[in-house]
């Protein structure tokens, strides 16, 4: 059974300024759209990366880091599917306390 809710700990540097390495976001796999603007988190070539969208023609995403200088985006990979979404951002922060158990890195 896979929760509705994750939990992940950014690690790298292209979302800063809003989601530096260090933040814990909340995930819910129980979206139904996603929009220009959504923060998600997705797989690409092994690794969970989490980018914001940046444009959407049907079932493709074209994904964007905040800090374009530190980030491998759409820019260099290209279009993603929808279907490698995990997950749509809900809520940026969780309490270390909360969190300091969890070892699942995310790339940025």
């Amino acid at each position: 059974m896979k929760w509705p809710i994750i939990l992940r700990k950014i690690h790298g540097h292209s979302m800063m300024p809003v989601l530096p390495p260090g933040t814990y976001v909340w995930g819910t796999r129980a979206f139904k759209k996603l929009t220009i603007g959504d923060t998600i988190i997705f797989f690409h070539e092994g690794k969970e990366k989490i980018k914001r969208i940046s444009e959407v023609k049907n079932t493709k995403l074209f994904v964007l880091g905040d800090h374009a200088e530190a980030s491998t985006d759409s820019r260099t990979f290209g279009w993603i599917e929808q279907s490698t979404v995990i997950a749509k951002l809900i809520w940026p922060h969780a309490p270390k306390s909360r969190a300091e158990n969890i070892d699942s890195n995310l790339a940025g």
